[in-house]
């Protein structure tokens, strides 16, 4: 889990975050395996490849969006992407997109990004590199919509199940958290929190982002971790989440 407990409350619409009409059509991407993005989620990003510090400093100049893909083969990293010959290998069509809202530098060169995530979008197709090398799509937002209104969204989560489900989950690795900081979410942050930083495979990652809403999030998430903790694992390295 994060250090700070997610709030017990769903938070307002923060109004730096754009509408619909607002969303970029054209985005750099950035694809990396086992890393998953949602509305309403937040994500840490640590960046030091050249092409990538590019791609941040281009995007603070303008719509400040990046969006988050995955590599359709397990075990991608950020430099693979869209299918072209002789080229990297291919992403998923569906990402999520997240406006930067703080980044550091380092002494030794790196940034520190946090993305908040906004809304999930299909790729249309891939357009030649950007001047620094890094990766660009056409993006359509109007399929996912409704992800704009996140805060406002209402989650049918069987919390009993869920939380029986986690503690098998968390038995089975090894794994510790803040219990407290869990029972106090409000569903919807805790559906998207867990969603984001439990050790799933990629499969599974892609499989809770393309879920139809957060309700059938939610149960997918419930599911996942019962066939983790009871069944097959995942083919995702085992990690503290606290």
């Amino acid at each position: 889990m994060s250090d700070r407990a997610p709030s017990s409350q769903s938070p307002a619409r923060n109004p730096f975050d754009p509408t619909l009409e607002q969303l970029p059509e054209t985005m750099p991407i950035f694809p990396l395996s086992g890393v998953l993005l949602l509305p309403g989620g937040r994500l840490p990003l640590n960046i030091f490849e050249p092409r990538y510090l590019s791609m941040v400093f281009d995007s603070l100049a303008g719509h400040r969006m990046i969006g988050m893909v995955q590599p359709t083969q397990p075990g991608g990293y950020a430099g693979d992407g869209l299918p072209s010959e002789g080229g990297p290998p291919a992403v998923h069509r569906i990402g999520c997109a997240g406006r930067i809202v703080s980044f550091n530098e380092t002494e030794d060169g790196r940034l520190m990004l946090a993305l908040a995530g906004i809304c999930r979008f299909e790729i249309v197709r891939e357009l030649d590199p950007a001047q620094g090398g890094y990766r660009r799509v056409s993006s359509l937002f109007s399929p996912y919509r409704a992800d704009l209104d996140h805060a406002d969204e209402l989650v049918e989560l069987d919390r009993e199940r869920l939380m029986a489900a986690l503690a098998a989950f968390f038995r089975a690795r090894n794994l510790s958290t803040d219990w407290d900081a869990v029972k106090k979410a409000a569903d919807a942050n805790l559906v998207t929190s867990l969603s984001m930083v439990l050790p799933f495979g990629p499969a599974e990652k892609q499989a809770l982002l393309e879920a139809a809403d957060s309700t059938a999030r939610a149960k997918l998430l419930v599911a996942f971790l019962e066939m983790n903790a009871f069944g097959q694992p995942s083919d995702a390295p085992p990690r503290r989440t606290n």
